[in-house]
């Protein structure tokens, strides 16, 4: 085919295309010759807008010694220093040559092929509130230009791969580094990262780290693909711990392991739209301490994630072919962000159908103290997903669904659930410190059977901390979806989804540290507790309504009763159960609802009326035409009551301790969502 296309060229246009190539080729040369006698002026050029630009956006004094072409394509620096406006110097750099490819530069990229460099010094220095690094975390000193897109008109995928190539066209195939030294110091820490040398040989990277002058020392390796844009990197300790002290030392987080790789496998583009990076990341014998995660060490013996991010004009996401497996457990994990037209947030989660052993065999040792030793025989796969828009944040997204086959609890070990069945003694704590031992059965005089609780105030409590109790299996979908909401307009944790379960739990079982994995430990307890049917919801409540707290050192609703009213839990009023119900969210407030003569101050007429209306649609009380619910009835008893102001402040007596109106509309909010859709099932079995 080739060689027949040769035969239709004439002769004249052979002629025509051979003068026209040597027009290129001696234009290419005049242009290279011309570059090449100017190159020295370029440079220069070059080093002074790059020092202006350093000054101007980040205030940076470039310093440059000398600068000159020590090859065809290779520059070289001296004595190059950078010193922040009135900070102390940043780095210094005795010399380093840089080569540069020429291809590239035809469409203006700047790739490096070789990089030597000596005697390189970074330290970064705090003291007080002043650093020599902070222009690391401020935007440029520079005025946008009336061409400037807006944040949300940026292509994502284009910004993404933009940002990507800067980065690895700086990698160079070949580098000599010699005396690394980099330190940190503030006003109670310093750290020295020393890096004798450093290779790069052909994309083989090899590399000694030391930390603090020999007291650690890390063997890094790897192959380095900018051109195909695939990385590999590897740390290790020659069969020690690789620690990281300067994080103990300012967070507090031990945190250690053998082995860490990480691997950038693949870029690519789909339908020139769509940027996808593909990775994955390992860790051998990992090990993590910090008191807000948990109380004792966290062993993660083998882990690995292997995902995809897809990068398109709008949006970011980890694809759901992602997956995260710490030894028998996998998960697939999906996340999206959208910017346009609207912020969109999207999390989903899986795992495959495996044995329900294998999911707590693959917990790591230290992050679950309640639920080691326990044994479980069946199979489970789990799925949740959620997705919260938001411009219209009520209209969130959540389900969450444990599917089960045969699955029982052979043996509790450390959980104990069944405990609860017996007596037992329960152990409030506050602020961190036990308050006093409380005995959960008939041998403590203030214990109440739930037979003998008024059903007012079960009602009550049952309305307002979780009115679907006996009928779902320890969570609540709705309510979660209603705190995720609050939670999001508040911008910050305002409010809960949890169930009654969920709070008996706590307080029963899991200890009063508050670190990040007690919720997921109470969670999984729940579900356990819920699943097997080991305690029966009967107990759960009667329990429950033992153990809360009521105020100040008055726990149970024996105590609470007494206290308030100086009666017994069988005579509680209507209004005498609301009331206690609106104070188990905020119990050591309680008193403050009441005026001298020991009646409720105003402000609570709107929580009696409202939580009232809802008992009487729910046939638990008779309607009220007044929508007062025994609100003017409830009368402190004599000895707790404020002693009465020389002038009586009427505006000061409706004033709450608190921003109960907020508390009101976002109660209100989760229980008009839940009975609304509770209707809605009864309208459309």
């Amino acid at each position: 085919m080739f060689r027949h296309f040769l035969d239709r060229i004439t002769r004249r246009q052979l002629v025509i295309g051979g003068i026209i190539l040597g027009i290129l080729a001696f234009g290419s040369l005049i242009a290279f010759a011309v570059a090449y006698y100017k190159r020295e002026a370029l440079l220069a050029a070059t080093i002074t807008r790059v020092q202006a630009a350093m000054n101007r956006d980040h205030q940076i004094d470039l310093a440059i010694g000398k600068a000159y072409f020590s090859g065809l394509t290779t520059v070289t620096f001296e004595d190059v220093s950078a010193t922040p406006h009135d900070r102390n110097q940043l780095a210094r750099v005795d010399d380093v040559a840089i080569s540069v490819k020429l291809f590239p530069l035809i469409t203006g990229d700047v790739k490096f092929g070789r990089v030597r460099a000596r005697n390189v010094r970074i330290q970064l220095m705090k003291k007080d509130s002043i650093s020599n690094y902070d222009f690391l975390f401020k935007a440029p000193d520079t005025v946008a230009s009336e061409n400037s897109q807006p944040a949300e008109n940026i292509n994502m995928a284009q910004a993404a791969n933009r940002m990507l190539n800067s980065v690895l066209y700086k990698i160079p195939e070949n580098m000599e580094l010699r005396n690394f030294l980099l330190t940190y110091r503030d006003d109670s820490i310093q750290q020295r990262i020393i890096i004798p040398e450093a290779d790069i040989n052909n994309g083989n990277l090899t590399s000694a780290v030391f930390l603090n002058d020999s007291k650690a020392a890390w063997q890094v390796s790897g192959k380095l693909n900018p051109n195909r844009r695939q990385l590999y990197i590897r740390v290790h300790a020659n069969g020690d711990k690789v620690a990281l002290p300067l994080l103990e030392q300012k967070f507090g987080l031990q945190l250690s392991f053998d082995t860490v790789e990480a691997r950038l496998r693949e870029v690519y583009w789909a339908n020139n739209e769509f940027l996808h990076i593909k990775g994955e990341w390992a860790v051998k014998n990992l090990n993590i301490n910090h008191w807000r995660i948990a109380q004792t060490d966290v062993a993660v013996p083998d882990a690995h994630a292997e995902g995809e991010i897809i990068i398109g004009g709008n949006h970011v996401e980890l694809s759901d072919k992602s997956t995260v497996t710490v030894k028998n457990l996998e998960v697939h994990p999906y996340i999206r962000y959208t910017t346009t037209p609207d912020k969109t947030y999207a999390f989903s989660l899986e795992t495959p159908e495996m044995e329900a052993q294998d999911l707590f065999d693959s917990f790591p040792k230290g992050l679950f103290e309640s639920l080691e030793g326990i044994r479980v025989s069946g199979k489970i796969q789990y799925k949740l997903s959620a997705f919260l828009d938001t411009e219209r944040p009520d209209s969130v997204q959540f389900d969450s669904e444990m599917i089960q086959k045969d699955f029982k609890v052979n043996a509790w070990g450390n959980a104990k659930v069944q405990k609860i069945n017996t007596t037992f003694v329960y152990t409030p704590f506050e602020n961190g410190k036990p308050v006093r031992d409380i005995v959960v059965g008939p041998e403590n005089p203030a214990f109440v059977p739930l037979a003998e609780i008024s059903p007012n105030l079960k009602n009550a409590i049952l309305t307002t901390e979780d009115p679907s109790f006996f009928s779902h299996n320890g969570f609540v979908e709705e309510a979660i979806r209603s705190s995720i909401a609050i939670n999001y307009k508040e911008k910050a944790f305002k409010r809960g989804g949890s169930t009654i379960s969920m709070q008996l739990v706590k307080n029963a079982f899991l200890n009063r540290n508050k670190t990040m994995v007690r919720k997921l430990e109470e969670i999984l307890i729940v579900w356990l507790m819920e699943s097997t049917r080991a305690v029966s919801k009967e107990r759960m409540l009667e329990v429950y309504l033992n153990i809360i707290e009521w105020g100040h050192n008055v726990y149970g609703i024996g105590e609470a009763a007494r206290y308030y009213f100086s009666k017994h839990p069988s005579q509680l009023t209507v209004g005498e159960s609301i009331y206690l119900a609106s104070i188990v969210p905020r119990p050591k407030t309680g008193l403050y609802s009441f005026n001298h003569e020991g009646r409720l101050k105003p402000y609570m007429t709107p929580y009696f009326n409202y939580i009232g209306n809802i008992m009487a649609r729910r046939g638990l009380v008779q309607a009220d035409s007044s929508g007062s619910y025994g609100f003017y009835t409830v009368s402190l008893r004599e000895a707790l009551r404020p002693a009465r102001p020389a002038t009586i402040d009427t505006l000061q007596l409706e004033v709450p301790p608190t921003d109960f109106e907020v508390e009101l509309n976002q109660v209100r909010g989760l229980l008009d969502r839940i009975f609304r859709n509770d209707q809605q099932e009864e309208e459309n079995p």
